[in-house]
């Protein structure tokens, strides 16, 4: 390969990586357009000097026939390594908490790249540019085209049954919050009902849920709201 190709196929790796790395970054997410462009430029550069190991094996294979079977050409070692090898940077972005696992999308999004940059480095450019299609668009109409309803376990206790359950009710029917089961509780605290009801909930797209617990919490009868896993 020339300087020419290899500045092609780089160029191509940087754009495309770019271009997958400012969805993460415009959307607040652990790793930018610097960091994909760097794993796909990386991946690229492995997958040429592979395919110039693979053609210089072939070089001196022709010029030394002899050597043909002391030379032992494997043309996915080192790709192999860069598949299972970006897996690590992109546990550096997986964040785990006690409720909730954030940054698995960046990860994939990121050991996506690398396979990206392994397959413009080979010079398969077709695949490359389906792979890169697929993945905008997973990333950035996915979530327009199909919407996965949000259920979750919703726990409040309260005083004054009548007066709070209605609240809750009303506040529920005008955010448009479906409540689909209701488990309701009630016990003796300092000669007072207490009620507990865990409702489960279907959240409506692009709805804050943790919105909800504090307007919810800001009733003066409320003592406690806790989300609860399903």
């Amino acid at each position: 390969m020339d300087f020419l190709e290899i500045g092609q196929r780089l160029l191509l790796a940087v754009v495309m990586s770019g271009a997958i790395g400012f969805d993460r970054e415009f959307k607040s997410r652990p790793a930018g357009m610097r960091t994909h462009i760097l794993v796909c430029v990386g991946a690229t550069m492995i997958a040429l000097l592979q395919a110039q190991i693979y053609s210089d094996a072939l070089d001196t294979i022709a010029s030394n026939p002899n050597m043909a079977n002391a030379i032992k050409i494997d043309q996915t070692r080192l790709i192999a390594q860069v598949v299972s090898g970006i897996g690590f940077l992109g546990a550096g972005t997986i964040i785990v908490t006690k409720r909730s696992v954030a940054g698995l999308t960046t990860a994939a999004s990121l050991w996506t790249v690398a396979c990206l940059g392994l397959t413009v480095g080979m010079g398969y450019y077709e695949l490359a540019f389906v792979g890169f299609v697929v993945i905008q668009a997973t990333l950035s109409l996915l979530k327009k085209v199909i919407v996965v309803p949000s259920i979750k376990n919703l726990e409040i206790k309260y005083v004054h049954r009548a007066e709070t359950k209605e609240f809750i009710i009303d506040y529920f029917e005008k955010n448009k919050v479906e409540v689909k089961d209701t488990n309701v509780s009630v016990e003796i605290l300092n000669n007072r009902r207490v009620y507990t009801n865990i409702y489960t909930i279907e959240i409506p797209k692009n709805y804050n849920l943790y919105e909800l617990i504090e307007e919810l919490s800001a009733h003066e009868n409320v003592r406690k709201i806790k989300l609860l896993d399903l």
